[in-house]
């Protein structure tokens, strides 16, 4: 497994005893940069990684070397490993993943100084993982099938069950998609256990196979190999419109989401360098920059709603019982698979 290096070297000035603030300099947003001397590392699902670990080391004088890996992956990665930490710190997913990896005992609490500006339905009470965003789902819609099709753009989730899109919807594999996970759970939250198998049995039938990687659903759509994708709405989907024939929706009717957060693994290697990320993702300078390369919802209510993903309908939240989403996670992906199948046996 190797790597990706960001930086060779840490900036000049830095010290394992110094203490350099955010790029802004306003003493209630410094962030502490006592470290152990190592470098970082970070296995990440979030999108504008690169940008975000540079400005981090800038500001910080912390190395990070990276992987990007789904929430599902990392967990079922760090079981087969018997718990050994795969890197330092993990970055961005479903909140889902990082619940059932505190209750493996794959985790260690930290409760950074600016977790107090999280609110509590962001975070874990005891410190294991912390919201630094929200991920929205939504539709990714291949306007030239759709219209192949004779339908309109489908707006809610009953429209995807239409027979005219028979293996036109292409989703990822809730085991290892956090999105998707959120997608399942969201509406079994909401509809209750008989509505929501109901529906995903009638979803079924529009589906060929579930895909291996997040971000397959959205590739493929843009490709005109399907008709639509559940996908996590990001800039990057919007801009997609400009370059291919492709309509970003939010659902009328429901909109699932989930936290993304961060945590530390338990026995990392360079625990104290993972921590000073933590404070600075939650400060409101790391916020603010972090959502500039990836447009979201940040969990700090005195940062504003991102630009460049359209209005996000919050009133279309799912009412989300996160302990919920991570302690009921094995028993909906186990009856999931039990009445789907898993990736592989679909195709």
């Amino acid at each position: 497994m190797k790597f990706k290096k960001l930086m060779t070297s840490l900036l000049v000035g830095t010290l394992a005893i110094g203490v350099v603030g955010c790029s802004n300099n306003k003493s209630e947003n410094k962030v502490n940069s006592m470290t152990d001397g190592k470098t970082l590392k970070v296995v990440s699902a979030y999108g504008g990684q690169e940008e975000i670990f540079k400005k981090f080391t800038k500001d910080t004088g912390v190395k990070v070397e990276f992987i990007d890996m789904s929430s599902g992956e990392v967990l079922s990665r760090i079981k087969a490993e018997n718990g050994k930490p795969i890197a330092d710190l993990w970055f961005g997913g479903g909140a889902d993943s990082f619940i059932a990896a505190k209750e493996a005992d794959l985790l260690q609490p930290y409760i950074s100084k600016e977790s107090k500006n999280i609110p509590k339905e962001y975070k874990d009470k005891e410190g294991y993982w912390t919201g630094v965003s929200l991920v929205t789902v939504g539709f990714m819609v291949n306007n030239e099938i759709i219209k192949e099709k004779g339908l309109d753009i489908p707006r809610n989730w009953d429209d995807l069950t239409n027979e005219k899109l028979k293996s036109e919807v292409m989703i990822a594999d809730p085991s290892i998609s956090g999105t998707n996970y959120a997608m399942v759970s969201g509406l079994i939250q909401t509809w209750g256990e008989y509505k929501a198998w109901k529906y995903f049995e009638n979803l079924n039938r529009n589906i060929s196979f579930f895909a291996k990687r997040g971000s397959e659903p959205a590739n493929k759509v843009q490709a005109g190999e399907f008709g639509v994708g559940i996908i996590p709405v990001s800039k990057d989907s919007f801009e997609a419109q400009k370059q291919y024939p492709v309509t970003i929706v939010y659902p009328e009717d429901i909109l699932p989401w989930v936290p993304a957060p961060v945590a530390i693994f338990k026995n990392a290697e360079n625990a104290e360098s993972a921590k000073v990320f933590i404070d600075w993702a939650l400060s409101k300078d790391g916020q603010e920059f972090i959502q500039t390369q990836d447009p979201r919802i940040m969990t700090r209510p005195d940062v504003k709603e991102p630009e460049g993903v359209g209005r996000i309908p919050t009133d279309r939240f799912v009412k989300l019982d996160v302990e919920k989403l991570g302690l009921n996670r094995d028993e909906i992906l186990g009856k999931w698979n039990e009445q789907f199948g898993n990736e592989s046996s679909k195709q």
